[in-house]
């Protein structure tokens, strides 16, 4: 193969994460982080890489989501994720088709992933962004991340090597609504690498602990060091349960034992955009807000009325949550009542 046909189109590229045919995503979001930069840079074409095997029936959903092509690398030595073959199949079609923008989730596959295609193909890479643009002078890739502890935000530009590559964590960008569109170019990539060239087998798949995936919730009822102890996140999840959410937590009370890591928002730990999110004594550091600030409404609950957390919350209510929250979940439960007792 070769790109000959279109040597001129600047390519944005967006990686197809999936597991078991079932697509994260967190890939949809990027396709549409990818059409809205092909938007500012004049000319360009959004396309998508979907490796893995017998997959070829997800590239209509592709499509759907924004990619004018999708380029399928369908092969057994696919089916299980392991790096080299994923990494080595990538990059071939990266050095072939030289995308100028290459965008993949920073989850904890893509992140394996992208850091070895990077150094095979010569490139940089910019990790867990929170922001894509084009950079109006340059019309090259401007990726904005936290840095020095998530106290600053820095913009990197890739000036001299390609592709333009940066990760970016779920649910940092929003959900982009599927396109009334038919299907898009789809181009089958051959991949010669057979099982015998892969050192590292898959002798049997043991499924982690089921965890709470607090990414994706509608509601979240988040506790910082406000709540006391572990015994505060009963009342939390009370209320989360009342609203049809899910209990989020600050990192200081995941370190110290109060709640499971799988609950942490922030930084170093998830990046949620629930239409409802309620802070209850949680001071607001901007480690944390990194990882909420997409929420639709921040309820923000706290008895300092100085706290950060209200410099971000379009509602607050200064007091102690104790008292507060218990009234929630009474007026929570009272109005489902009686919205049942009309039925």
């Amino acid at each position: 193969m070769n790109n000959g046909d279109q040597p001129a189109i600047p390519r944005i590229w967006v990686l197809i994460e999936q597991q078991e045919q079932q697509v994260h995503p967190v890939s949809w979001e990027l396709l549409g982080a990818a059409r809205r930069l092909a938007a500012d840079l004049p000319g360009s074409i959004v396309e998508a890489v979907l490796p893995g095997y017998q997959v070829e029936s997800l590239a209509a959903q592709v499509f759907r989501y924004g990619a004018e092509r999708v380029y399928l690398i369908d092969e057994s030595v696919l089916a299980p994720y392991r790096n080299l073959p994923y990494a080595v199949a990538v990059s071939q079609l990266v050095i072939t088709y030289q995308p100028e923008i290459f965008l993949i989730g920073a989850t904890t596959r893509g992140r394996d992933l992208a850091g070895a295609i990077a150094t095979r193909v010569g490139t940089g890479l910019t990790a867990d962004c929170t922001e894509l643009a084009i950079d109006p002078a340059g019309k090259i890739l401007a990726a904005t991340r936290p840095t020095f502890g998530g106290n600053l935000m820095a913009t990197i530009l890739c000036r001299r090597h390609r592709p333009q590559m940066a990760t970016v964590r779920p649910r940092v960008l929003p959900m982009p609504a599927p396109l009334d569109t038919g299907p898009g170019d789809l181009v089958r990539v051959p991949f010669a690498m057979c099982e015998d060239d892969v050192p590292v087998k898959r002798l049997r798949l043991i499924r982690a602990e089921e965890r709470p995936n607090i990414e994706y919730a509608d509601v979240i009822v988040a506790g910082g060091r406000g709540v006391g102890g572990p015994e505060g996140f009963v009342l939390l999840e009370e209320l989360a349960l009342a609203l049809g959410g899910m209990v989020g937590a600050s990192r200081p009370v995941v370190d110290a034992g109060w709640i499971d890591p799988g609950h942490q928002i922030g930084q170093t730990g998830k990046t949620v955009r629930p239409k409802l999110y309620i802070a209850a004594g949680i001071s607001g550091a901007v480690q944390h807000r990194v990882g909420m600030s997409g929420a639709g409404v921040i309820l923000a609950i706290n008895s300092d009325p100085h706290a950060p957390i209200f410099q971000i919350a379009d509602l607050g209510i200064v007091g102690d949550l104790f008292d507060v929250i218990p009234e929630m979940i009474r007026q929570v439960k009272g109005y489902s009542d009686a919205r049942q007792a009309q039925l």
